[in-house]
């Protein structure tokens, strides 16, 4: 017997959180993700797509009050498929297919009542940056913000009839690892060019830069499949929120005659000092988070975004943008392996920009869909 509970009160908050804690303890590769980074997603006045969605999350008993599982179900307007589809996530479950099979027989109930078709999970009710996927290959320490889970999950998904999307690959290269030739070549190319320059973002100057970026990334990216334009004014408050763990040594921007070209952007990963908080970040938190980040080297740091506008592309300017930064900061940072956030394999076009960027696949994770109408044909994310 399972006993369903949805989560309402704060004790039940709190289990939601405590649980997978619990679950993964004797996981060396798991890190517990911050309590207000999964809270603040089920927070209405936080996430505004509670203005035209709906969520609940739920605790799955045994009959000793003991919780097996948990899961985030949604309605998202803003998520629109060819059927309407629903999705979950948070999920998390003891090794057990009947337990899973009652979870996802739960979401799928909870979603047909609500007139969805299909269910894709496990996906965020947010954007994609953040807490989408599930782990198939791959199975190290999470970077901040991506789902992490164990091995079995794969089979609990197949077996109860999911199908894989869409995957979603994450590319990585040591950071004193050879250098492709056609890069140092480029570099030596454009080096020549007086009109060319190159330089890390610094937090003094964030205004600039911030408007610099939006200029790069809507030209290189807006009219790229599901590409959305952005406003200065936004990535400008984003910058700032970034402001206490940007590294002014690893982000790019390239200039001609003082005109933004291209940008490459990356920053910490700060679940390498995380990981020592337990998921808590209150005051003393803080101050323990501020220590651990002065005196603990951080060794990993992540691709966030890499944009070349389309007068320049195919021009070998990310070569000489690549070099440049990476002689920088292989001599004034501690980092020895950059990790790019996922990219979707149907996104062939960026999937080949980071494949010329000298990285290997070292993650996949995927985003399953089940069809309620078990007749209806499966087709996978259309190609970009």
């Amino acid at each position: 017997m399972i006993i369903v509970e949805e989560v309402q009160n704060e004790t039940q908050k709190k289990e939601f959180l405590e649980f997978p804690a619990r679950l993964y303890q004797q996981d060396q590769n798991y890190i517990r993700p911050r309590n207000i980074d999964i809270e603040d997603v089920f927070n209405s006045k936080k996430n505004k797509l509670f203005n035209g969605g709906e969520c609940s999350r739920f605790l799955f008993k045994n009959a000793h009050n003991k919780t097996v599982g948990k899961v985030a179900v949604f309605i998202n307007e803003t998520y629109q498929q060819k059927q309407p589809t629903g999705g979950f996530g948070f999920f998390d479950c003891i090794n057990d297919q009947e337990t899973a099979n009652f979870i996802f027989d739960h979401c799928k109930n909870w979603l047909q009542l609500r007139g969805m078709e299909a269910m894709d999970g496990p996906i965020n009710f947010g954007e994609r940056d953040k807490f989408w996927g599930l782990v198939i290959e791959g199975f190290a320490e999470p970077l901040f913000g991506m789902n992490y889970n164990f091995p079995y999950y794969k089979e609990l998904f197949e077996n109860y009839g999911f199908k894989i999307y869409f995957e979603q690959l994450c590319f990585s290269r040591p950071i004193f690892a050879e250098v492709s030739r056609v890069f140092t070549v480029m570099h030596a190319k454009h080096k020549q060019n007086p009109d060319i320059s190159a330089r890390p973002m610094t937090k003094t100057h964030l205004e600039k830069f911030a408007k610099d970026f939006t200029e790069v990334y809507n030209k290189a990216w807006a009219a790229h499949g599901e590409g959305k334009c952005l406003d200065e004014t936004k990535t400008l408050k984003m910058f700032k929120m970034m402001k206490p763990i940007i590294n002014e040594h690893i982000s790019w921007f390239v200039y001609e005659n003082e005109k933004p070209i291209a940008m490459w952007m990356n920053l910490p990963d700060t679940n390498q000092w995380f990981k020592y908080l337990n998921g808590k970040f209150g005051i003393w938190e803080k101050l323990k988070f501020l220590w651990i980040k002065r005196f603990k080297k951080n060794e990993k740091m992540i691709g966030i975004v890499f944009g070349v506008i389309p007068e320049w592309q195919r021009k070998g300017i990310e070569g000489y943008m690549i070099w440049e930064g990476t002689q920088h900061l292989r001599k004034h940072t501690d980092f020895k392996v950059t990790e790019m956030q996922w990219i979707g394999d149907f996104n062939p076009k960026m999937i080949k920009i980071a494949e010329n960027l000298d990285t290997t696949v070292t993650r996949k994770l995927a985003t399953y869909r089940y069809f309620f109408d078990r007749n209806r044909e499966f087709e996978r994310h259309p190609i970009l």
